[in-house]
């Protein structure tokens, strides 16, 4: 499968690995046309007001909003989170995709980076900057929580995470995603 992955500002090149590794085809997106030939979509951390306005300059937004419209199936870490929310908690736009209320940076600056195991699924986590879900809507569901917060919500073909599971040897998220299971359950839909 052809996974495209959003490389116009961030933590692009882990996804590019994990995704390698997961044995899909991995390519970055930098323009409509790349766009068009993904069939699965990354949208990774970095700085979500940076990567939304290298969206609208590149002329990206557009075709990106039209790419999520044919639900296809995305994974948001972090910034990518932030730019699918309905609600920012700073003023911020975000394309309002996801049923959840976000806080940038909640879980504390650069230097408050740190690693931890997840309740629910066991998954090995590292946080770096990232963003608190302060509310999940009902169209959302909760996936997995760290000390009872959610930290992994999908909701439709989109899985958002406010950690980065690239930084792991764990491809559980991304099979969780872009798995041949979930992939054959869509092409049946």
């Amino acid at each position: 499968m052809r996974i495209g992955v959003m490389a116009l500002q961030g933590g692009f090149a882990p996804h590019l690995n994990a995704l390698t590794r997961l044995g899909h085809e991995a390519i970055e997106i930098r323009t409509a046309g790349a766009l068009e030939e993904a069939e699965g979509l990354v949208l990774p951390g970095g700085e979500s007001t940076a990567q939304l306005g290298l969206l609208e300059r590149s002329g990206l937004l557009v075709s990106l909003e039209a790419w999520l419209d044919r639900g296809g199936p995305v994974l948001a870490t972090c910034a990518g989170l932030i730019v699918l929310a309905s609600r920012v908690r700073s003023p911020q736009p975000s394309l309002g995709r996801l049923d959840v209320e976000v806080e940038r940076n909640a879980w504390g600056r650069q230097v408050h980076s740190f690693e931890a195991v997840s309740d629910r699924l066991g998954l090995p986590l590292v946080f770096i900057r990232a963003p608190r879900i302060t509310r999940v809507g009902p169209a959302a569901e909760v996936l997995d929580t760290l000390d009872g917060e959610p930290i992994l919500v999908r909701q439709d073909a989109i899985v958002a995470a406010t950690f980065h599971p690239e930084l792991t040897a764990d491809l559980g998220v991304g099979r969780m995603v872009f798995g041949e299971a979930v992939m054959a359950q869509r092409a049946q839909a």
